[in-house]
């Protein structure tokens, strides 16, 4: 079984959006309800658990997930004060019977059915791998610098990658690094970074540079402009 966690439980400070920024309404639909669809269109995942905000489960349910009508959706929960913690409350949700949990960030609403299906495909043809992580080589020069912005080296970006999400990892070497983070009380700032420290493999796999994540009110536009790009293009064919 191929379990999704989609986590969407930010508060959205930087976007200014009370509520969270999963509710940004992107041609006519909150940003979380594109990221449901890819999941339950995507015939590689059999069930999804959505976790949102404590406190704003049903407004979520209402506007993002029950429009979707997908029997795929086996539950909607509430998250903690951290992802970190909100992916375990998704953890806690899915199925004990799950091989293969696939976590991806509510916010990153241009996900699409083949990309999820090819990080899964990925993991399971390479059994050396606890996990595969969704993103692309660095395009960009980048640089470390010190508190003061003084620059103190720079980074070879030839093996540079920016992680996103859709993220996928055996359900046994997720939830045994989870484990091992909570007991050592160690933060990670992505899935894969947990599964790694635990004494995991993670592999990357390149995607599209549009799967970006709604962080800062200038993304709405240039979401909903690719959005509106990838539907004139299926009209087309």
């Amino acid at each position: 079984m191929n379990s999704a966690v989609i986590v969407a439980g930010g508060t959205g400070e930087r976007l200014g959006l009370e509520g969270g920024k999963q509710l940004a309404l992107i041609a006519g639909h909150p940003v979380l309800y594109f990221a449901l669809a890819a999941f339950a269109a995507c015939e590689s995942i059999d069930e999804i658990v959505v976790v949102v905000h404590p406190d704003r489960i049903a407004e979520y349910t209402a506007t993002a997930v029950d429009p979707l009508v997908s029997p795929k959706i086996r539950a909607v929960v509430g998250g903690g004060m951290t992802r970190q913690e909100s992916v375990l409350a998704g953890l806690a949700a899915i199925s004990a019977h799950a091989d293969v949990i696939i976590v991806h960030d509510g916010a990153r609403p241009l996900i699409t059915p083949a990309l999820i299906a090819r990080a899964v495909r990925k993991l399971l043809d390479d059994d050396s791998a606890d996990g595969v992580v969704v993103g692309h080589p660095s395009y960009d020069t980048l640089k470390q610098t010190d508190a003061d912005g003084v620059v103190r080296l720079t980074l070879d970006r030839d093996v540079i990658w920016a992680a996103q999400t859709p993220q996928a990892f055996r359900a046994d070497a997720l939830r045994a690094a989870y484990d091992a983070a909570g007991r050592e009380g160690f933060s990670g700032t992505d899935d894969a970074s947990l599964v790694e420290r635990n004494g995991g493999s993670v592999r990357m796999i390149a995607g599209p540079r549009d799967n970006i994540k709604l962080t800062v009110p200038e993304d709405v536009a240039l979401i909903e402009g690719l959005l509106a790009a990838r539907t004139e293009d299926g009209a087309r064919e």
